[in-house]
């Protein structure tokens, strides 16, 4: 019988283990030349360049630090993402992570990747065949209620979208076309899903997006299919890929592009607070036109009653007086009614402005504010001029009734002077009665003999 061994294996810790690999590799490869293309790269604030050094099988943290790029000056501002470089130095693990790097003392350029020369091969194939013609984008519908979108289900760049969404425009719905943004199957699922939206034809505008990442990642909307698929779309498509400064093929075949996914809504939208304060200026533009139409009413109409405050307090200047009153209230009554009528057909108006904002529907209905303005105006006018006809014609009839206009004409008016009636009839008169004679230009007591 074999003798069993009862031995336990040695425990590593994992700084033990973590320094062993990195005593072997630093000791086994002190300095080495790769070669390699340029992916992420990126300058530190303290002037340290990081970037991923990749081929077809494999990738490799690279560091450089600032303390040996003396002699690197111009070379430094030509690197970029996609450029193939020939580097040297020294590799190092990085225990507090437990990976390896290499840290760099010599940068060769080689020449540009193979991913950027098939992006500026396939750009200038679909350039000539005239992909990216302005004369091909078909127009963005303004503040549109459904909107698809194509992009990752889980992704921040969907939650920035939106997020973004929910501060722009009014009512408004999302069919969401889950795909992947990133590997070879994300590419076939991107095209399906621009061909769903289009079959089912509920969208009025898709929107393609994608956070940031390396040429590599955006590599699925460089692609001939999608360039293709966004192409023949019939709904008009608008991307935000990557950041600001990554520009794909598909941005360039779309529709309009965003620099970002978070500003795709300010290209579909406006904000909410700007809708908002547009119908309030509109409101208060209203009621100021009103006021000052009001005013001048009434400052005219005052003036007309001063017109008439010299006329004498006879029982029949009493009685007109009553009636202009009695007209003065009709009037206010009936403007009243007609200004309540168009507050109401205003604010019905204004609703349907915040329900169907678009700049069509905004036209119709100015229009149809000036158009009731200019029928305020003139039905006021038209009132106005009636009352004033009305007011004249009863200022010549109080006119009429003055008893001292007949001596103007050559009349004369005798009065007894006890009573202080107006005589009418001889049998009124008495022998040695005093009466008092008025003409024109004065009067004369006399006695009846």
């Amino acid at each position: 019988m074999d003798k069993i061994i009862n031995s336990s294996p040695y425990i590593f810790s994992v700084s033990e283990l973590t320094q062993g690999i990195k005593d072997i590799l630093e000791s086994k490869f002190p300095f080495v030349w790769v070669k390699g293309q340029i992916s992420n790269y990126t300058v530190a604030s303290s002037g340290h360049i990081y970037f991923t050094l990749k081929d077809e099988g494999a990738c490799l943290d690279v560091v450089w630090f600032k303390g040996n790029q003396l002699g690197f000056s111009k070379l430094k501002t030509l690197l970029k993402d996609g450029q193939e470089v020939l580097c040297a130095g020294r590799l190092n693990v990085y225990p507090p992570r437990g990976r390896y790097q290499l840290i760099i003392e010599f940068v060769q350029e080689v020449g540009t990747g193979t991913l950027f020369l098939a992006f500026e091969k396939l750009k200038e194939k679909l350039a000539q065949e005239g992909l990216f013609s302005p004369d091909t984008k078909k127009e963005i519908p303004f503040n549109p209620t459904i909107v698809g979108v194509i992009t990752a289900p889980n992704s921040a760049a969907l939650q920035d979208f939106l997020t973004i969404s929910s501060q722009y425009g009014l009512e408004k719905r999302f069919i969401l076309y889950p795909t992947s943004v990133q590997g070879e199957e994300s590419i076939s699922q991107i095209v399906k899903a621009i061909e769903i939206a289009n079959i089912h034809a509920k969208a009025e505008v898709l929107v393609l997006i994608r956070g940031g990442g390396s040429l590599e990642d955006l590599w699925s909307f460089n692609t001939e299919e999608v360039a293709r698929a966004i192409f023949s779309s019939k709904i008009p498509i608008i991307t935000g890929i990557g950041h600001e400064i990554d520009t794909t093929i598909a941005d360039l075949v779309a529709d309009k592009r965003a620099s970002t996914p978070s500003h795709v809504p300010q290209l579909l939208w406006m904000k909410k607070q700007e809708l908002f304060s547009k119908v309030q200026q509109l409101e208060e533009n209203l009621w100021q036109a009103i006021d000052g139409f009001l005013y001048k009413k009434e400052h005219n109409l005052s003036n007309k009653i001063r017109e008439f405050s010299f006329l004498n307090p006879f029982k029949k200047i009493e009685s007109l007086e009553d009636k202009f009153n009695s007209f003065q209230l009709i009037l206010e009554n009936k403007f009243n009614l007609f200004l309540t009528r168009k507050i109401k057909d205003f604010s019905a108006l204004e609703q349907k402005i915040v329900s169907f904002f678009s700049p069509e529907y905004f036209k119709l209905y100015f229009q149809k504010i000036r158009g009731l303005e200019e029928n305020l105006i003139q039905n006021c006018l038209q009132l106005l001029t009636k009352k004033e006809n009305q007011l004249k014609l009863l200022n010549n009839q109080i006119s009429n009734l003055d008893p001292f206009l007949p001596l103007n004409r050559g009349y004369s008016l005798v009065k007894i002077k006890s009573s202080g009636e107006i005589v009418k009839s001889i049998r009124q008169l008495k022998t040695g009665e005093k009466v008092e004679i008025r003409v024109k230009d004065g009067s004369k007591e006399a006695k009846i003999c």
